[in-house]
């Protein structure tokens, strides 16, 4: 987290708009990770890299997916119905769900199969692991308000499917599709253009 904070608030300010200096404590936090993973001898499967759940991890996502579908279709409405300038489709819309697909689970990963799991340490399986969990990824998401909300609302389903069903497959699917669903629903710019951190300012 603290390695994200720092890409987020601190490199973005030095660097202005290249962020592929950004890589460089985001990629410190994946190696820690890594290493941390292979210290307690947690395997991928323990993680969440794995097949042989996915359809019990895909049914408890659904039923809240499909209520927060309507939900966040309902908003649209009510603010001038739905826009689809939030999506690049530049690249063609598989491609772009494919590269909101790889984008979703490289924040499930950190989120599910680190803090959450870590949480678990602490705390047991329930409530509470599941609330500090989507507190730590609505909080990398200041100080863009709405998108802040939105992050911690989904980070309660993800924690709470992740604990019952550690899939991190079906969690980036669940992630990509929600996203498209809330920028092509909810007006971008109540988003803040999906900014975090000091790029909210820019």
């Amino acid at each position: 987290m603290l390695c994200v904070l720092v890409a987020e608030w601190a490199v973005l300010p030095l660097f202005g708009r290249n962020y592929a200096a950004g890589l460089v404590p985001v990629g410190a936090a994946f190696a820690f990770m890594l290493l941390s993973h292979l210290a307690r001898r947690e395997t991928p499967r323990e993680v969440g890299w794995r097949i042989d759940n996915l359809g019990r991890a895909l049914a408890l996502l659904l039923a809240p997916m499909l209520a927060a579908a309507v939900f966040l279709a309902l908003v649209g409405w009510l603010s001038g119905g739905p826009r689809f300038g939030g999506v690049r489709m530049s690249r063609g819309l598989a491609s772009t769900y494919f590269l909101m697909f790889v984008w979703g689970l490289a924040q499930q990963y950190p989120l599910q199969g680190f803090i959450n799991r870590r949480a678990q340490m602490v705390w047991g399986r329930g409530a509470r692991s599941v609330l500090f969990t989507a507190s730590v990824f609505g909080l990398l998401h200041l100080p863009n308000p709405w998108l802040t909300l939105a992050t911690f609302c989904g980070g309660l389903l993800w924690a709470w499917a992740y604990q019952r069903a550690p899939n991190l497959w079906a969690l980036a699917f669940s992630h990509s599709l929600m996203t498209a669903v809330l920028v092509t629903t909810v007006p971008y710019s109540s988003l803040g253009g999906m900014r975090v951190g000091y790029g909210y300012f820019l």
